[in-house]
């Protein structure tokens, strides 16, 4: 099905790592914080919906859950959300998605060129390496901060030339296909991420564990 791949672009939260350990009790906190300054009465949102956020900058999700709130506050919450999790993260509390490293390893040991391209921030990213062996398989890494917080498919744009064709953009959420669509690579959409089956229907493959690389590439 892809024909001639070279270097496969991840996206992270959703896709590799198994965001919602982490995401959700940080968003419980920083939503214990808009409680105690009297922004929200009582905690609002399942487990389930929390998620929906991720994947989302910033300002993107509170856009998404509380616009009316003042931005001063949106980003105290914001901070509060952030340092959680990169404290869960240290403390061993993230996990990646079964069979991840085993599958990643995999392909860098095909011979493809792999590159973590995620919305995250700088910080999170070097928790991340920190947390999991990502520099043994990854061979460069783009956070959405490093490039101003642009759009993920300006930033895959910008950086897809570094590397040799033909192009794989693989990931959770509309960000991620709308990526390879507007560059012109193909993509992969991971349903078992916090995306939609409507946000991926445009992905060219999509899968339901990440360890079915191994079956198309």
């Amino acid at each position: 099905m892809f024909k001639n791949i070279k270097t496969l672009f991840f996206d992270y939260d959703g896709t590799l790592h198994f965001s919602e350990k982490i995401y959700i009790p940080a968003f419980r906190r920083a939503q214990e914080f808009l409680i105690d300054e009297g922004y929200l009465k009582e905690k609002d949102l399942s487990d389930q919906e929390v998620t929906r956020f991720l994947g989302l900058i910033r300002e993107e999700m509170w856009e998404a859950y509380m616009p009316e709130l003042p931005k001063a506050i949106q980003n105290q919450a914001g901070s509060i959300l952030g340092r959680e999790m990169e404290a869960l993260i240290r403390r061993g509390k993230a996990e990646l998605y079964p069979g991840t490293l085993e599958t990643l390893r995999y392909l860098k040991n095909k011979g493809y060129r792999l590159v973590f391209l995620s919305n995250c921030g700088d910080n999170y990213l070097r928790n991340a390496q920190r947390a999991f062996p990502l520099e043994e398989v990854f061979e460069e890494f783009f956070t959405a901060e490093a490039f101003g917080y642009i759009p993920k498919h300006e930033i895959l744009g910008k950086v897809l030339d570094r590397f040799p064709k033909q192009h794989l953009m693989i990931g959770d959420r509309k960000k991620d296909i709308d990526a390879g669509v507007k560059n012109q690579i193909p993509t992969i959409g991971c349903t078992y991420g916090y995306g939609t089956e409507e946000e991926l229907e445009e992905g060219d493959l999509l899968i339901g564990d990440i360890q079915e690389l191994k079956n198309y590439l």
